[in-house]
């Protein structure tokens, strides 16, 4: 497995804060776990533990395959709890980066089609009966040179053609 052999690509590390044997290895395992669920593609990861004040404060920057380096940072009293914060940040981004590359929905061709078609516009022209055809006139015209349609001839209803 290629997440097996890129382990070795993952630096924990911290500046001024003793991280024992344990807390790494913890890192190691969280960002594994983030990255086989994903894209499973791990290129290179980064861990850095700092001491802030009375808490941790954990960054975790992660590149996956093509994508770029997706980087979450997180504070709290306790080094593992910032570790999952920061972690949790960057898989939401992955998560979504993720989404993206899928092409299971398509895209619509016809968003903004429907304002100009003939068919669609002289079928809403008909519908108003309260006098508003002066308001569907810059439906009606176009790039394209399109002329306005009429409107109805019933109750002394004026043609957009002639306005």
């Amino acid at each position: 497995m290629r997440l097996q052999r890129s382990s070795c690509n993952i630096l924990v590390q911290s500046s001024n804060v003793d991280l024992g044997s344990v807390l790494p290895d913890y890192a190691r395992a969280g960002i594994m776990q983030v990255a086989s669920k994903y894209i499973g593609n791990l290129n290179i990861a980064a861990v850095h533990f700092n001491r802030e004040g009375g808490g941790y404060r954990c960054t975790v920057n992660l590149q996956m395959g093509a994508l770029p380096m997706m980087s979450g940072e997180a504070d709290h009293r306790n080094a593992y709890a910032a570790f999952r914060r920061a972690l949790e940040k960057v898989a939401k981004q992955l998560r979504r980066a993720k989404r993206e590359l899928r092409e299971d929905k398509p895209q619509r061709l016809d968003k903004g089609i429907f304002l100009y078609e003939p068919g669609e516009v002289g079928r809403r022209a008909n519908r108003q009966s309260d006098g508003d055809a002066p308001a569907l006139r810059h439906l009606l015209e176009d790039a394209s040179g399109w002329m306005p349609l009429e409107v109805g001839s019933g109750d002394g209803a004026d043609s957009i053609a002639a306005q």
